[in-house]
C-alpha cells in the first residue's frame, strides 16, 4: 500500500479520471481518484485522506447535497406507493404507518452513504473542494 502526503486536493483536472467514473466509485465508496482507498471512516464521516493515493479526501464538503437528494429519490419513490395504495386498498392509517415509515427511513439509511459518495467525485472532479488551509467541520 503507497501512503503519500496531500499536497493538494486532487490532481488537475485533466489528470482526473472522468466524472462518471468518479461518481461510480464514490457509489462503492471508494476513493473517486484511484478506486482504491476508502472515501468514509464511519457510517458518514469521510476519512481525511485516501490511504492508497493520498488524496485529502477530508477537504472534500458535500454539506446539504447529499440529504436533499436522498430526500427527493425517497420522496419518489414512497409518496407514489403511498398515494397508490390509498387508492387502491383504501387502508387504515396503522397500514400506511406500518408499511412505509419503515419503508422511508430504511431507504433513506440505504441511499444516503452512496450518493454522498456520489456526489463528493462529483465535487472533487468539479473541483469544488474547500482549501488546505479553510477551517472544516468534517461531520
Amino acid at each position: 500500500m503507497q501512503h503519500a502526503t496531500p499536497s493538494t486536493v486532487a490532481p488537475p483536472a485533466a489528470d482526473l479520471p472522468p466524472v462518471t467514473t468518479m461518481m461510480k466509485r464514490g457509489l462503492r465508496g471508494r476513493c473517486p481518484i484511484c478506486g482504491k482507498g476508502r472515501i468514509f471512516n464511519g457510517f458518514l464521516r469521510v476519512a481525511d485522506q485516501c490511504t492508497h493515493c493520498g488524496t485529502a479526501l477530508g477537504r472534500i464538503r458535500a454539506d446539504d447535497a447529499p440529504p436533499y437528494f436522498t430526500i427527493v429519490i425517497v420522496g419518489h419513490v414512497v409518496i407514489p406507493l403511498m398515494l397508490w395504495l390509498e387508492r387502491a386498498q383504501t387502508p387504515p392509517l396503522w397500514v400506511h404507518s406500518a408499511i412505509f415509515l419503515p419503508l422511508t427511513v430504511g431507504l433513506a439509511l440505504a441511499l444516503i452513504r452512496p450518493i454522498k459518495g456520489a456526489t463528493m467525485g462529483a465535487m472533487l472532479k468539479l473541483g469544488l473542494a474547500t482549501p488546505d488551509d479553510a477551517p472544516r467541520n468534517n461531520a
